[in-house]
């Protein structure tokens, strides 16, 4: 299954030092450069960075260039549109993204966004965490994820917790 990454899954997982669930959900997970930047480039130093430069299992591509990008750049940050143009060009299963408005305009490209809580949510589908709810307070106190207290506890129910 193939992926393409926005920065917010990466940093938040590694946040909570789970970044190892994405090699374990997806065979190929690829990062637009714009998105290696935000995570690893000159003058960052955010959690993953250090995997995101020498992990086997992660791909750095350029955002092929199309008409398609300046436009998202309207809307939203360099990451988030050469996220969904990447993902367009490899007809990506998924595109890993958080931030609402990007999830919004990947649905109108026909993408299939998945956010951090859904990562967490199949990686207990398959096995690889016992629990979603204590990774979600960890995302809270240690990565200063908002999670609404409504969607809180629908994670927990789908999560049967």
């Amino acid at each position: 299954m193939l992926v393409v990454s926005d920065t917010s899954p990466i940093i938040n997982l590694a946040s909570i030092r789970h970044l190892h669930l994405l090699p374990e959900l997806f065979t190929e997970i690829v990062i637009p450069t714009a998105v290696f930047d935000e995570i690893a480039g000159e003058g960052n130093n955010e959690p993953g960075s250090v995997e995101v430069k020498t992990a086997s299992w992660v791909k750095i591509l350029p955002a092929p260039v199309q008409p398609l990008l300046p436009q998202l750049l309207q809307d939203l940050d360099q990451g988030e549109a050469e996220a969904i143009v990447l993902a367009l060009d490899l007809k990506a299963d998924y595109v890993l993204m958080d931030e609402t408005l990007g999830r919004q305009i990947a649905v109108t490209y026909h993408l299939q966004p998945l956010g951090l809580l859904g990562i967490l949510l199949l990686a207990k589908q398959n096995g690889l965490v016992g629990a979603v709810a204590p990774l979600m307070d960890r995302l809270q106190s240690e990565a200063n994820f908002f999670i609404d207290r409504r969607l809180y506890q629908h994670i927990k129910s789908l999560a049967n917790e």
